[in-house]
């Protein structure tokens, strides 16, 4: 039987505590990617919806509101396909992180991949690839340690 996570379960492991060569090797994977701070808000964002995970959104959400970022594009992106706010740039870079963070689905498919490709020069693509591969490694940490929101 399988059963799901309240929002009040106790985290079940300080993971940088446990492993924390481990963690500061993602950190500072995290660190090294070079993507448009904005952009990458936006990015974190969307896969912490997709993924479910309270944390993220809650920490990313923070960041963005730091850096600028407007309450309705920020409300928007769970349902950025509907909302006009977001140029195609950001679209390109929504859609690629929904293939990515949903790549059991249809693996990253041509068109998106494609969609991306004519907005973004390969050395940003890449980029943009490892940001979107490293929050959802964060979001897996998370989500499986229950890391919970600061009240």
């Amino acid at each position: 039987m399988t059963t799901t996570a309240t929002s009040f379960e106790e985290p079940r492991l300080e993971i940088a505590r446990a492993a924390p060569r481990l963690h500061r090797a993602l950190v500072a994977l995290g660190n090294d990617v070079e993507l448009d701070p904005a952009l990458r808000e936006l990015v974190n964002l969307r896969a912490s919806i997709l993924n479910g995970c309270a944390y993220c959104i809650d920490i990313h959400t923070k960041v963005a509101r730091r850096a600028g970022e407007s309450e309705r594009r920020l409300h928007a992106v769970a349902a950025w396909h509907e909302a006009p706010f977001f140029d195609e740039r950001e679209r390109a870079a929504l859609a690629l992180t929904d293939a990515v963070t949903l790549i059991s689905d249809d693996h990253v498919p041509h068109d998106v991949w494609e969609e991306a490709s004519s907005h973004f020069e390969p050395e940003e693509l890449a980029q943009l690839v490892w940001a979107i591969t490293v929050i959802n490694a964060w979001n897996r940490i998370a989500i499986t340690t229950r890391m919970r929101p600061a009240a």
